[in-house]
């Protein structure tokens, strides 16, 4: 076992795939933090869609180019749809246009269909889309890696760096707005790494899974942390850990890394969910608990 996992760690493609998945699994639950706190868990998987035809784009810009790859300008064509589609989702939440489901549709549809017509358009096929919207982490190349590294740490930088004043107007806006905090600008800066987070998580778990990686970790947080902060901390953590377990079980098996990573971490959740109630349940039972059962602090991120 020990020559296996040493072998594992030699390939230099397990290298950089372990790499990008440990920094997506540390920045991804981050943003999700915020998205949890704001009831827009949801945002991910319309980011993920408008990304989509950022992919589709940057596939026939590279074509006409005349680039070797044609997939070359993919990622950066995702990032800057994705910025786009976030600011724009935020504006219209923020005028009330629309209701943000409604906005969040549009993303939905108008993201695909984008993609799958442009992505034609650019002499490719719908299987050509398959590798972003599932991930494909076999095809991370070292410049994936160093993009990935540079997009975590501005989303690590702005999303801890900024915890205290982000965290403010998300648990609500209107004192923010009286306490003189820039509501408008945080507001689109939680977008923007919201973006930002999508495409970095792109390669490693596929733009239809990366929201289930922001909110699960989350999620399971939650229910054995009693504070903001912790909430982050425990579901980073966490993060890490789904994300660097899915992928190194897929090195002995054939199976989907992004798909193992979600599974994962819906299997944590399941398991600290009932884990948490049967505690619960005997608790209550025990007229001789020593450790009588009292009220938590509230959660800042709600359930």
């Amino acid at each position: 076992m020990v020559d296996e996992v040493a072998g594992m760690l030699a390939d230099p493609l397990m290298q950089r795939a372990l790499i990008a998945a440990l920094l997506v699994g540390l920045a991804a639950p981050v943003i999700g933090t915020y998205l949890v706190q704001r009831r827009l868990s949801l945002l991910g998987d319309g980011i993920g869609h408008v990304a989509l035809t950022g992919v589709a784009i940057g596939w026939l810009v590279g074509n006409v180019m005349g680039l070797t790859e044609s997939d070359a300008l993919a990622v950066p064509g995702a990032v800057v749809a994705a910025i786009i589609g976030a600011v724009a989702i935020e504006l219209v939440r923020e005028r009330g246009r629309t209701s943000g489901d409604v906005a969040l549709a549009l993303l939905f549809y108008g993201g695909i269909a984008g993609g799958v017509l442009i992505i034609s358009q650019a002499g490719g096929t719908s299987a050509n889309l398959m590798a972003y919207l599932f991930g494909s982490i076999s095809t991370v190349t070292t410049g994936d890696v160093w993009l990935t590294v540079v997009l975590s740490a501005l989303v690590l930088l702005v999303g801890v760096g900024l915890r205290t004043a982000l965290f403010a107007i998300c648990h609500d806006e209107e004192f923010a707005r009286a306490a003189g905090l820039p509501v408008r600008a945080l507001n689109i800066t939680i977008a923007v790494i919201a973006a930002l987070t999508v495409t970095v998580a792109m390669r490693v778990v596929g733009l239809l899974l990366v929201s289930a990686l922001m909110i699960v970790p989350v999620a399971v947080a939650q229910l054995v942390t009693s504070s903001f902060r912790r909430t982050m901390a425990t579901a980073m953590g966490l993060g890490v850990v789904v994300c660097v377990s899915g992928l190194s079980i897929t090195y002995w098996q054939d199976v989907s890394p992004g798909a193992m990573i979600v599974v994962l971490a819906i299997a944590v959740y399941a398991v600290v969910a009932v884990g948490g109630s049967l505690i619960g349940v005997m608790r209550r039972r025990s007229p001789h608990d020593p450790h009588p059962q009292v009220a938590d602090d509230v959660h800042l991120a709600p359930r």
